[in-house]
C-alpha cells in the first residue's frame, strides 16, 4: 500500500456494514487540543475518504455541535463513501466550557438525534452511540428508544461507549449492538479483561478511541495552547506524566529500530489486538493533518514480531494514572 492507495476493509461486527479498516476521529477539529486550521481539517476528511477511510466518527458535545456542522458538508458531498457515527449523552450548553451533564432518557434521545441529523444535513445517521451510560435510565428505556431510530429509518446501526460487559451484553439482547467504543491503547488496557472479551463472544466489532494515547505514543508533547485539556489527564499530569512520557520514550526507541514511527508502533499494536482476542478492531486515531493521516494509514502494512510485542508489553505494565472516562 502506498500513499495513494485505499485501505482494505472489514466488516464492523458479525452483521454489519463494510468499513475501511482504520477510520478517522474528528474530535480535534473542533476543540480540546487546541485551535485547529480549519482549511486543513477539510482537507485531512477528504483525503481520508480518498484513501478509503469510511469510518467517521463526531459527536454531538464536539464543540457543542460545531464538528457535526463542520463535516457535514463533507460528508453529503461523498455520502456513498462514509459510515458516519455520532454520539449522544452529554449535555453541554454553549459557553459554558467543559460543564455538562448525562442524559438518557428516550424524550432526550429522540430530540438528540433529530438536531444531529439537522446539524449534519442528512436524513439518516449510519451509527449512533450512547456516548455515556446513566445508570439510574434503564437500558431497556435508552436501548430501546435507539431501537425505535432505526425503525423510524433515522439511524441503520446501534453502539455503546464506555459501558461494561455487562451492560454490553443487556443492551444487545435489547437490539443487536454493532459497535462498541473505548479507549484502547498500548497506554490503556482495561477494556481487554471483560469489554474486548465480551464483544467477542457477541459477534461486537471494537472501535478504539485515543488508540495513541491521546497524542502521547507519538513521542509529541503537550501543545501548551489555550484549549489543550490534556494537562488535566492523570496519565499526562505530575509525577505520573514524567513517567509516561518516558516510557513512550522507549516506544520512540522501539520505533527507530524498526524504521518507522512511534504513532506507526501504537496502532500496529492495536491491529494486532484483533487476532489475539478474535474480534473485528477498527481504530479512529483523531488528526487535523494531512502528513499525520498519511503516517497513521501506513501502520497498516507494519507487522509487530514477538520480541517487538513483548516489549511493549512491558511498558504497557508500567503505565501510571487512571484514564480518563
Amino acid at each position: 500500500m502506498n500513499g495513494h492507495d485505499p485501505i482494505a476493509t472489514t466488516r464492523l461486527g458479525a452483521h454489519g456494514p463494510l468499513v475501511g479498516v482504520q477510520g478517522l476521529g474528528c474530535m480535534g477539529m473542533s476543540e480540546f487540543y487546541g485551535v485547529s486550521d480549519r482549511d486543513e481539517s477539510r482537507a485531512t476528511l477528504e483525503l481520508a475518504l480518498d484513501r478509503g477511510v469510511s469510518l467517521i466518527d463526531t459527536a454531538d458535545m464536539y464543540g457543542s455541535g460545531d464538528n457535526e456542522r463542520f463535516i457535514g458538508p463533507v460528508i453529503r458531498a461523498r455520502r456513498a463513501d462514509v459510515l458516519i457515527a455520532s454520539k449522544f449523552g452529554f449535555v453541554r450548553t454553549p459557553g459554558e466550557g467543559l460543564n455538562f451533564s448525562l442524559d438518557n432518557r428516550p424524550e432526550y434521545i429522540r430530540r438528540a438525534i433529530d438536531e444531529t441529523l439537522r446539524r449534519l444535513n442528512i436524513e439518516t445517521l449510519d451509527l449512533y452511540y450512547m456516548h455515556r451510560r446513566v445508570k439510574d435510565v434503564p437500558l431497556a428505556e435508552s436501548v430501546g428508544a435507539m431501537a425505535d431510530l432505526v425503525t423510524a429509518g433515522k439511524v441503520r446501526y446501534l453502539g455503546l461507549s464506555e459501558v461494561t460487559a455487562q451492560e454490553l451484553q443487556e443492551a444487545h439482547s435489547i437490539h443487536p449492538i454493532t459497535a462498541v467504543q473505548s479507549e484502547w491503547s498500548l497506554f490503556a488496557r482495561d477494556v481487554e479483561a471483560e469489554v474486548v472479551p465480551m464483544a467477542a463472544e457477541l459477534g461486537i466489532a471494537f472501535v478504539p478511541y485515543a488508540p495513541l494515547g491521546r497524542g502521547m505514543l507519538t513521542g509529541a508533547g503537550l501543545t501548551g495552547a489555550e484549549g489543550d485539556i490534556r494537562g488535566l489527564l492523570p496519565q499526562f499530569g505530575g509525577a505520573a506524566g514524567e513517567h509516561n512520557r518516558q516510557l513512550a520514550a522507549q516506544v520512540t526507541a522501539l520505533a527507530g529500530q524498526l524504521g518507522v514511527t512511534a504513532a506507526q508502533v501504537a496502532l500496529a499494536w492495536v491491529h494486532q489486538r484483533a487476532q489475539v482476542h478474535g474480534l473485528t478492531v477498527v481504530p479512529i486515531p483523531g488528526t487535523r493533518r494531512r502528513v499525520r493521516l498519511q503516517e497513521n494509514l501506513a501502520a497498516l502494512t507494519l507487522r509487530l514480531d514477538a520480541q517487538a510485542l513483548a516489549s511493549l508489553d512491558a511498558l504497557a505494565a508500567s503505565v501510571q494514572g487512571q484514564r480518563l472516562v
